[in-house]
């Protein structure tokens, strides 16, 4: 199994930064994606970034391109999200997702049936 950690939440001003951070523990070999997902209230669950692990290829929502940043730590088994300009749009419950299917597993990159594990996510909320 793996497990997924999610930290660095928190509120925020818009135009503001924060640095979500994702740990994976367990049997992390044999991961080749991770993303970042946020779901708002009332809202479904969409995706924010990807990365390939092996290539470091990344992938953005048009909604964030040129404001986060997605990183991986690969000797740590983390992963980043950096979120700069931030606007009171980007509130919601941030959430790391992981799989260890090679390419896709039928549907897109930005969908959540492309992800097997799932953190328990942390909160940002930006104040305008």
């Amino acid at each position: 199994q793996v497990r997924l950690v999610e930290s660095g939440g928190g509120s925020v001003q818009a135009g503001g930064s924060l640095r979500l951070s994702c740990a994976a523990s367990g049997n992390t070999n044999g991961i080749y994606y991770m993303a970042w997902f946020r779901q708002a209230p009332g809202k479904e669950r969409e995706a924010v970034a990807r990365i390939y692990l092996r290539g470091d290829n990344t992938y953005y929502a048009d909604s964030v391109k040129g404001r986060f940043t997605i990183s991986q730590e690969s000797a740590q088994n983390t992963l980043y999200l950096q979120m700069n300009s931030l606007k009171s749009e980007d509130t919601a419950m941030y959430y790391c997702a992981a799989d260890k299917t090679l390419g896709s597993r039928g549907g897109s990159w930005y969908s959540t049936s492309e992800y097997h594990y799932w953190g328990q996510g942390t909160q940002v909320t930006v104040s305008s």
